[in-house]
């Protein structure tokens, strides 16, 4: 599969710069591709949260107040 790049000015902190350029050495891969696939993990994750809003979305809501008295009743706090 071909992937079209985009290019993009991004400003890090000069300390995340340079772990960032040790682990590029260390693992034979370019900043750009290190970055890449952390923003990858990042937008699946809250993709991930996303599917599991959806399927819980008909669960009834909790009451905070209501919760702690039945952990407090059930000796439990």
């Amino acid at each position: 599969m071909k992937t079209t790049l985009k290019r993009s000015t991004v400003y890090l902190d000069v300390q995340i710069h340079k772990a960032l350029k040790v682990k590029s050495a260390l693992s034979s891969k370019s900043i750009s591709e290190l970055v890449n696939e952390a923003v990858k993990l990042i937008l699946a994750e809250d993709y991930e949260d996303l599917l599991a809003f959806e399927e819980r979305k008909n669960e009834p809501d909790l009451n905070f107040e209501t919760v702690l008295k039945e952990l407090q009743n059930s000796g439990k706090i």
